[in-house]
């Protein structure tokens, strides 16, 4: 049964008593009504309490159970179903803190590629993804996402990988060229050899690697259990003493009804609610109470670099012209014969000069999987791939870029990297101040680029080259004293890594649905200075938690001490458990508001 229903349930059942015992006067039936619904509520509590004993952890059941069943014994069961009333609803309300995203996977499902073009006998003949074997040649045409993995038999043309492996720059097959399920195909139809079946190509690899993820999660012991086992000890001693000296057992009821654990039910998770609410307003969802208290006190921070150190778009990096021309020139031609293409690279160039300077272009032809030629100002132009452009010159080292020759006569070429976000320095420093020390990157791209990026922005240890399934051994390699660890990403690819790690953390503004929903915190806003934000308030959250826990704890030591001396009844009792739960309500809303620490990363990111 759900918290809920027995909340539900249990305040039904009360009011029905209520009506019974003080309205027709039916004192025995609503004894039985109540006295039922204990015994039931807390055979239900036992069993729970003792699958959690099994699993190697511990709570708060245990002294729940004893109060329910203790002050039923001595007939106080008025005192029991207040008890009960509040021990279902904190149980409830940590269910709403504690809530998670059920979709994990559906996006990465919608998104498999589902036909594919299969050549037989000099035909096209389309067919589910499922029947498509190895050995068979696939036509994968422009624009399409490859359906399975194999190697490029004919035909050549630009990939986009980056949902794969992170590299945020087209890549290039040709002949004997290995490709990716899930990758798509930029201008040009390829026909391929499928080498793998679709269930183990890669993309069915990433969902694989999400659901075994998903069925591993980190253990990790809530803030009121670890409070606990001492206070529970001490409700024991206390109870037990005064019923010793007593000879009374109605004092060890009366002393464990002041007892009951729910601040440790209430305080926690209400402090969680606001501080998630508050996060909310500053363009932050955490998914669940549990995320915050992790995040709170994680030693580690691991980021993708694609799209979340970086903006994920491809910009003019350098210009290289040869005499007779300039930069500017090189660069104005370039445009002007580039501006009617919807190529990726083409888009860069255009948007890098005024609209105003472009000159008419006539002639395009378009050579494909190689580039474009064109009349700009009177000029034959040339643009696309270096052996299409010139072979005046030894091949660039992996770095993206096009050639221009004019006239047929090479004229320059010009490099495309991806930009590093402005606040993403100022984010890591702000992470360090709050006590993350150990910022790794995990990324797709290659090992110059990577380091590049991670010494510019200040981060400690830069992995480079990685397959989604080399972050996730990143991240589980972490030794123990450097977790609860954390990863920030945006892709497809990082949705495995997300899920694996202690706290997932998507940058869900323009990334993709797979990697939001498989996170445990979404930032909604396309700024990764709200990560920072997101620790600072969890930190917070959990100090405001820990404050009411232990308000909480130490006025229900005073009023045991004070219930020991049998000057406080338990109905009594019970309504002075109310009080105290008042306080440590009161206490734990305080995690709403926006802490000093937050206001002070806020202003200094708007400064940066």
């Amino acid at each position: 049964m759900k918290h809920t229903t027995k909340f539900a349930l249990v305040v039904l059942l009360g009011v029905l008593a209520l009506f019974l015992e003080f309205v027709f006067h039916l004192n025995l039936v609503a004894q039985i009504i109540i006295t039922v619904v204990g015994i039931l509520i807390s055979i239900s509590m036992l069993i729970e309490m003792i699958k959690t004993l099994r699993a190697g952890k511990y709570g708060i059941d245990l002294l729940a159970i004893t109060a329910i069943i203790a002050t039923l014994a001595v007939g106080e069961y008025w005192a029991s179903i207040v008890v009960l009333i509040m021990l279902t609803g904190g149980d409830s309300l940590e269910d709403y803190a504690a809530h998670k995203a059920g979709k994990e996977l559906q996006n990465l499902l919608d998104n498999s590629p589902q036909n594919a073009h299969v050549l037989l006998d000099g035909k096209i003949t389309t067919k589910p993804v499922d029947a498509v074997q190895i050995g068979d040649q696939v036509v994968v045409k422009p624009g399409e996402v490859v359906p399975v993995d194999g190697i490029v038999l004919s035909g050549s043309s630009i990939f986009d990988e980056s949902s794969l492996t992170g590299e945020s720059n087209p890549v290039s097959k040709s002949l004997n060229d290995d490709l990716m399920s899930g990758s798509i195909n930029g201008d040009g139809a390829i026909t391929m050899k499928v080498t793998k079946i679709a269930a183990d190509s890669q993309y069915q690899t990433i969902v694989k690697l999400v659901k075994a993820s998903e069925a591993q999660p980190a253990h990790f012991v809530r803030l009121a259990d670890r409070y606990a086992i001492p206070f529970t000890i001490v409700s024991y001693l206390i109870a037990g003493i005064a019923w010793y000296i007593s000879k009374d057992p109605v004092r060890f009821a009366e002393v464990l009804v002041v007892a009951s654990p729910c601040p440790l039910i209430l305080a926690a998770p209400i402090a969680l609610v606001s501080g998630m609410s508050s996060a909310n307003r500053n363009g932050i969802i955490i998914k669940n109470g549990t995320t915050i208290e992790k995040f709170a006190t994680a030693k580690t921070i691991a980021f993708d670099k694609t799209g979340t150190l970086t903006k994920g778009i491809l910009a003019i990096d350098q210009i290289k012209s040869l005499p007779p021309y300039t930069n500017e020139q090189l660069l104005s031609l370039a445009a002007s014969a580039e501006q009617q293409s919807s190529h990726i690279l083409a888009r860069s160039i255009v948007n890098a000069v005024d609209s105003k300077t472009l000159l008419p272009v006539s002639d395009i032809q378009e050579v494909t999987g190689m580039g474009i030629t064109a009349q700009v100002d009177h000029q034959q132009i040339k643009i696309g791939r270096q052996k299409f452009a010139t072979r005046e010159i030894k091949p660039l080292s992996k770095q993206t870029a096009i050639f221009v020759s004019i006239n047929d006569k090479f004229a320059g070429y010009i490099t495309f990297s991806d930009q590093i976000r402005p606040e993403a320095q100022i984010t890591i420093s702000q992470l360090n101040e709050l006590g993350i020390k150990n910022t790794l990157m995990i990324s797709g791209d290659q090992k110059a680029t990577a380091e590049m990026v991670g010494n510019q922005i200040g981060i400690a240890k830069v992995y480079s080259e990685c397959l989604p399934k080399d972050k996730i051994a990143v991240l589980k390699d972490q030794e123990n004293h450097l977790r609860p660890v954390v990863m920030v990403g945006d892709g497809v690819n990082d949705a495995p890594s997300l899920t694996v790690a202690d706290v997932g953390i998507a940058m869900g503004a323009r990334g993709s649905t797979a990697a939001s929903e498989s996170a445990d915190i979404v930032i909604l806003k396309d700024d990764l200075g709200r990560v920072a934000r997101a620790l600072s308030i969890s930190q917070y959250t959990m100090k405001i938690a820990k404050q009411s826990v232990l308000i909480g704890i130490f006025i229900c030591i005073g009023l045991m001490l004070v219930a020991a001396t049998g000057i406080i009844p338990a109905l009594l009792g019970a309504l002075f458990q109310e009080v105290v739960d008042t306080v440590t309500i009161l206490w734990a809303l305080l995690a709403h508001r926006d802490n000093a620490s937050l206001k002070a990363l806020i202003a200094q990111q708007k400064n940066n």
